[in-house]
């Protein structure tokens, strides 16, 4: 299982909810606040988190760095029990580092900036 390092996360959230304005200080307390809940791991369970932590995941997880799954259990009682966890997505995480925080290659739109201005002008035929 590939470790993620703080230097890592930094990069990843300074693409993702950095671009959006955050400063950099705000991007390292965020990493270091990510990274207290995961330490080594890359799950999280759920139960773990309280209501303001939760909102921060699933902001994370909109920008695409966590992931969830849910597990089911059946206790003794005959109930069935769900577990959540909250999953690092290691392989975007070190993608983001790997290309220096580069969002290009998620981009869909990044193909019509590469299209010269003289293909969007239309010409009309002369009548």
């Amino acid at each position: 299982m590939p470790v993620v390092t703080m230097s890592e996360v930094v990069v990843a959230l300074r693409a993702t909810v950095g671009r959006h304005g955050m400063p950099i200080e705000d991007v390292r307390t965020l990493a270091d606040y990510l990274m207290s809940f995961f330490g080594f791991e890359t799950e999280v369970i759920d139960n773990n988190l309280d209501v303001a932590d939760r909102d921060v995941f699933y902001m994370l997880e909109e920008e695409g760095l966590l992931t969830t799954r849910q597990e089911e259990v059946h206790i003794k009682k005959g109930k069935l029990w769900r577990i959540h966890y909250w999953i690092l997505r290691v392989d975007r995480i070190k993608n983001f580092a790997k290309n220096g925080g580069s969002r290009r290659a998620d981009d869909a739109f990044a193909i019509y900036r590469e299209i010269p201005d003289d293909i969007w002008a239309r010409q009309l035929p002369a009548r």
